[in-house]
C-alpha cells in the first residue's frame, strides 16, 4: 500500500517539477521567442499541443491555415518555429544554410545513422559520396531494364482486373503501385525479387538476431514506426521514456510490436545480400556501390551501417513514389481534359504496340513531368515541415536573426500554397510549371527538400513515375468508381491517402489484341 502510494507521489511530484521548469523556462525566456504567436496557448511551455496535433492526423494543414491567417511565424514548441514565407526555403535548406539537421533525427535514430538521418555534415558528405554514383542519373538509365520488368508485371495484374476480362472489378489502384516501388527499389537496391506484385500481396520474410523466422505484412510493418514517431518523435527531451509509456497504450503497443517486424525485414534483406556479396558475386545495383568506390576500394562498412542504409534506401525508395504515383492519377481522373492532353502527348511519341513506355522516349516530354510537379506541388508527399537546428552562434531567416540552437522548418505543404508564387494553388494547373515562367518556380518547389540534404532518389523516383504513368495511360483507360470520390489523407513522416478505388479499361484501340502481356 505504502509502494502504491510512494509511486504515485513520485510520478505526481515529476510531473509537478516538469510543468514547474516548462513554466519558469517560458517567462525567463532567454532566446526571446515569445515575440512570436504560439501555435497553441500551450505551445510555449511545452511540445505536447503539437504532439496531440501530429496525432490526428494532418499537421501540416493546421499549420497552413494559421500561417494563411497572417502568422508569417509560428511557434509550435518551447523552442520550435514554423514559417510560411518562402523566402525561409532558402535560409533553412539551402545550400550556403549553416542550419542541421536538429535533435529528433538523433533521438529517433537506431544504432547507426543512414543516410536521411546522420545529423554531422561531414559525416553526411562521406555518406553522400558513397552513395552518389550509385543515385547518378546515367545509372538509373542503365537499371531502368529493372523497372520496365516491374512495370510489365503490374500492367499483367492490371489485365487480369479490367473491364474487358468480362467483369467490372473495381480496382483499389494504390496497394499495386505500393507493390511496384517495393519490388523495383529491391533490385535496383539489393537485386532481390520480392515478387509482391506476382503474389498480389506484402507478405514477406522478417528475421531475428537468433537466425529464426517469420512472416510479416511489410507495408504495415514499414509504416508503423513512422506512424508513432509523428507524434512521440517530437518531445526529444523525454523521447525515451515517452516510447516506454506508450507501451501501455493499446494502439502504440501495437505500432511498436509492427516495428520489430520491419526490424525483421530490414536484417533478411541485409543478411541475404551480404552474404552473396562476400561470397564474391557481382551484382549491378546500389548495394555494389556502396560497398566498395568506383576504383574497386572496400568501404569496410560496419554491418549495423550497411543495415540503416538498406533500410532507408527500402523506406524512403518506395513509400513516397508510390504515394506520388497514386495521388497523380487521383488528379488526372479529377481532370479528364488534362488526361486527355498527357494521353495524346504520350501517344504521340509511342509506338501502339509498345507496352512498356522506354525512358529515353518520355523523360522529356514537358506536359507528363508538369502533370507529375503539380501533383507532387499539391500534396507533397513528404509534406511536414522537416526540422532543422540553427547554428549555437544563430542564423538569420526571413530576414530576422534567430538564436542558435533553435528548431526551424517550413513544411512543403505550406510552401507550395504560396498564392504569390502559385495563383490558385488548391487548383490543379499543370500548365503552370510549363516554359519559363515554369522554370521560376523551382526554387519554391520543395518536394524533394532542397540543398545537400535533398533527396538523393529523385531520379530514381522520377524515373518510375514517368515509366508507369506513360505506360498506363497508354494502354488503358481509368475512371474513377465513385465520380465524388476524395481520398482521406493522414500524415505521418508522410502524407499518405486512403485509396485509389477505379475501373480500368483497355482502351478501344488496343481490343483487336486481347491477350495479356508478356512477362520480360
Amino acid at each position: 500500500m505504502y509502494g502504491l502510494l510512494f509511486g504515485v507521489s513520485a510520478i505526481f511530484a515529476g510531473l509537478f517539477f516538469i510543468v514547474t521548469k516548462w513554466t519558469f523556462d517560458y517567462f525567463k525566456d532567454p532566446k526571446g521567442l515569445r515575440r512570436y504567436p504560439n501555435m497553441h496557448l500551450l505551445s510555449g511551455i511545452s511540445n505536447v499541443p503539437y504532439m496531440l496535433l501530429s496525432e490526428k492526423g494532418f499537421r501540416s494543414k493546421k499549420l497552413f491555415e494559421l500561417h494563411s491567417s497572417g502568422m508569417p511565424v509560428i511557434r509550435t514548441g518551447p523552442n520550435s518555429l514554423s514559417y510560411g514565407d518562402t523566402r525561409a526555403i532558402k535560409d533553412i535548406y539551402g545550400h550556403n544554410t549553416k542550419c542541421t539537421k536538429d535533435e529528433q533525427y538523433v533521438v529517433t535514430a537506431g544504432t547507426h545513422y543512414h543516410l536521411a538521418d546522420v545529423v554531422d555534415k561531414k559525416e553526411h558528405q562521406r555518406k553522400r559520396k558513397v552513395l552518389s554514383s550509385a543515385y547518378a542519373l546515367k545509372n538509373l538509365e542503365e537499371w531502368e531494364f529493372k523497372v520496365a520488368d516491374k512495370t510489365i508485371r503490374l500492367i499483367n495484374q492490371m489485365d487480369k482486373r479490367c473491364s474487358d476480362y468480362g467483369h467490372d472489378e473495381i480496382v483499389d489502384y494504390k496497394p499495386w503501385l505500393n507493390y511496384f516501388t517495393l519490388d523495383a527499389i529491391a533490385d535496383i537496391g539489393i537485386s532481390h525479387r520480392l515478387g509482391f506484385l506476382d503474389q498480389g500481396s506484402d507478405r514477406t520474410k522478417s528475421l531475428r538476431w537468433d537466425g529464426s523466422s517469420f512472416e510479416s505484412n511489410y507495408r504495415e510493418c514499414l509504416y508503423a514506426n513512422s506512424q508513432a514517431n509523428s507524434v512521440i518523435g517530437y518531445c526529444y527531451d523525454y523521447y525515451k521514456q515517452l516510447v516506454k509509456l506508450s507501451k501501455w497504450l493499446p494502439h502504440y503497443n501495437h505500432l511498436w510490436k509492427l516495428n520489430e517486424g520491419w526490424d525483421g525485414i530490414v536484417l533478411n534483406l541485409t543478411t541475404e545480400r551480404l552474404k552473396r556479396y562476400q561470397a564474391g558475386e557481382k551484382l549491378d545495383d546500389f548495394f555494389e556501390a556502396m560497398m566498395h568506390d568506383k576504383n574497386g576500394v572496400a568501404n569496410n562498412l560496419e554491418f549495423g551501417e550497411i543495415a540503416a542504409e538498406v533500410s532507408i534506401m527500402m523506406n524512403a525508395g518506395s513509400t513516397t513514389t508510390a504515394i506520388a504515383m497514386t495521388n497523380v492519377m487521383y488528379w488526372l481522373l479529377k481532370h479528364p481534359d488534362c488526361m486527355q492532353k498527357l494521353r495524346d502527348e504520350i501517344d504521340d511519341v509511342l509506338d501502339e504496340e509498345e507496352v512498356i513506355a522506354p525512358y529515353e522516349k518520355v523523360k522529356y516530354l514537358p506536359y507528363l513531368r508538369a502533370c507529375l510537379d503539380e501533383s507532387l506541388r499539391i500534396f507533397p508527399p513528404t509534406s511536414h515541415g522537416l526540422t532543422r537546428a540553427t547554428p549555437p552562434e544563430g542564423s538569420v531567416v526571413c530576414g530576422e536573426f534567430v538564436p542558435g540552437d533553435t528548431t526551424v522548418s517550413i513544411s512543403a505543404f505550406v510552401a507550395h500554397r504560396d498564392p504569390k508564387i502559385f495563383p490558385d494553388p488548391e487548383k490543379y494547373t499543370p500548365e503552370r510549371w510549363l516554359g519559363e515562367a515554369g522554370k521560376e518556380l523551382g526554387p519554391y518547389f520543395v518536394a524533394f527538400s532542397a540543398g545537400a540534404r535533398g533527396c538523393i532518389g529523385r531520379n530514381i523516383s522520377y524515373l518510375e513515375q514517368t515509366v508507369v504513368l506513360a505506360s498506363m495511360l497508354h494502354r488503358y483507360d481509368f475512371e474513377l468508381a465513385d465520380p465524388a470520390f476524395e481520398p482521406e489523407r493522414h500524415e505521418w513522416n508522410n502524407l499518405h491517402l486512403s485509396e485509389l478505388p477505379a475501373r480500368i479499361r483497355r482502351r478501344m484501340r488496343d481490343v483487336v489484341s486481347e491477350k495479356p502481356a508478356v512477362m520480360a
